[in-house]
């Protein structure tokens, strides 16, 4: 990688050929502190936020200080938090363009006067969209396979996640599979993750950078040798990393909370995939058949 070094003061630091922002971000992650690692992570998954936010507004998204953020710039080589936003914008902005030549003459769902409520939902169907684009359909397909002949599965969801972890174990009690969920490091909970062996799947559900609970729950499930999913909305997050399948959703949102949507949209599809690949669960909640 050849990087140089502009004699304008408003220029790009480093010249990274051949590599996006994003590209070159993951490409030196495991340099980075943990704090730095939130921002990159942000940064990755949320690069239209990042384009327009100020390195205040990233810090408080990414769960760190205004220092850290302008640290991590010149980490990466820039003179400060500016240059990497016109970085930022300008991948960015390559991406609409590509976008725009693939949708054709599309009609926008609102006009630029939206309201808040308006651009909270077009944020949402761009979430669904953009994890529609991201997700491999051989993941997707491996992962349900794991489900529907598992003997047990284990859901692990921690704070917001929660809420999603236990709808998602209602869907599979429905199919008939027994499922546990683990929320907290109460000792019921950890009666469940004892019960961790070969016949078990493990599923770590996190938002943003992920929770200790859920790291620890995929460590173990790796130790007693049970398959493991993640579902995350951070590329670069450790539970990604340490679980055999990793499917991921896109929480972008102008809301003062993450878009939940794409996550329940991908719960939903993996439920789905149990029941298609399995036709005598039809007859399990032909009495519970969802209008």
């Amino acid at each position: 990688m050849k990087r140089t070094v502009s004699s304008s003061p408003s220029a790009l630091a480093p010249v990274i050929d051949h590599q996006t922002l994003t590209e070159y971000i993951q490409s030196r992650f495991d340099e980075f502190s943990r704090s730095q690692k939130d921002v990159a992570q942000y940064i990755v998954d949320h690069l239209d936020e990042v384009a327009f936010q100020t390195a205040e507004e990233l810090a408080r998204r990414a769960s760190t200080s205004s220092s850290t953020v302008v640290r991590f710039s010149q980490a990466l080589g820039f003179h400060g938090f500016p240059d990497l936003q016109d970085a930022a914008r300008d991948e960015y902005r390559h991406r609409v363009e590509a976008r725009g030549r693939g949708a054709g003459d599309a009609e926008p769902l609102f006009g630029l006067d939206q309201s808040a409520g308006e651009a909270t939902i077009a944020a949402d169907h761009l979430a669904v969209e953009e994890t529609a684009r991201r997700l491999s359909r051989s993941v997707l397909e491996q992962s349900v396979a794991e489900i529907t002949r598992a003997e047990r599965v284990i859901v692990v969801a921690a704070d917001q996640a929660a809420y999603f972890g236990t709808y998602f174990r209602h869907l599979l009690m429905l199919l008939g599979i027994p499922t546990d969920i683990v929320a907290s490091h109460a000792q019921e909970a950890r009666a469940r993750l004892a019960r961790l062996d070969e016949g078990t799947v493990l599923v770590g559900i996190t938002a943003g950078r992920a929770h200790p609970l859920v790291v620890r729950a995929l460590q173990l499930a790796r130790h007693r040798r049970a398959s493991t999913i993640a579902i995350t909305d951070a590329t670069l997050s450790e539970a990604a990393k340490l679980a055999q399948h990793a499917l991921f959703y896109s929480s972008d949102s102008p809301s003062f909370v993450r878009s939940n949507v794409a996550l329940l949209s991908l719960l939903q599809a993996l439920a789905q995939g149990v029941y298609a690949a399995d036709g005598s669960r039809a007859d399990r909640i032909r009495a519970y058949r969802l209008k």
